[in-house]
């Protein structure tokens, strides 16, 4: 059966999925300010329009719901630090987070990560959606410190998973000390002492 067009159908702007992509990332960067800001809870509808500058219309067009959104932001933000880890290392990251502490999108990107944390301890269900995602950055951790072991450039003396622990443990470290408020200065010796003990 063919479609009939309407008068509305030929006045509709196309829209092209450049246009569609911008976006959807100016909600999410909207949206991780928001979920920052507020937490997750206290992230209403009202306050993602406020934040976004949007309509709940044009936010829920783009995603299903509240839960859909911070999922993707979520996403958004492992998927930046996966790659960072795979081409230059878990330090990399923390030594970008570090340069970046006093910028607008740190605190936002901090306030996921800690939202996140935080819904693993009290939601089983979202712990379990976001069990595949939090396993891609350890098994790019792993990835990376297993091709340093094969180029003899990482130390042999301690297995790669208590490497890679090593590393998670300084980074959630540096997370917490940057989200509460506690100064950065001064702290990239110390990154150069977790890169000199052998992973990066």
């Amino acid at each position: 059966m063919q479609s009939v067009r309407t008068d509305y159908d030929l006045y509709m702007p196309r829209v092209s999925q450049q246009q569609l992509d911008a976006r959807r990332q100016e909600i999410l960067a909207g949206a991780r300010a928001c979920f920052a800001r507020y937490g997750y809870e206290g992230a209403t509808v009202r306050r993602l329009e406020e934040e976004t500058g949007l309509s709940r219309g044009a936010i829920f067009h783009h995603f299903r719901d509240k839960d859909s959104l911070f999922l993707a932001v979520a996403e958004d933000d492992t998927a930046t630090m996966v790659a960072t880890v795979a081409r230059h290392g878990l330090v990399q990251v923390m030594r970008d987070l570090l340069d970046r502490a006093h910028s607008v999108e740190v605190p936002g990107w901090l306030g996921t990560q800690l939202e996140v944390a935080r819904r693993l301890r009290t939601d089983p269900d979202f712990a379990r959606r976001w069990a595949a995602r939090s396993a891609a950055i350890a098994t790019a951790t792993r990835e990376r410190l297993g091709r340093q072991r094969q180029a003899g450039v990482l130390r042999a003396d301690v297995d790669v998973d208590t490497l890679a622990q090593f590393l998670e443990l300084a980074y959630d470290g540096l997370v917490l000390r940057l989200a509460t408020g506690q100064p950065a200065d001064g702290l990239g010796p110390v990154l150069d002492l977790v890169e000199a003990s052998g992973p990066s």
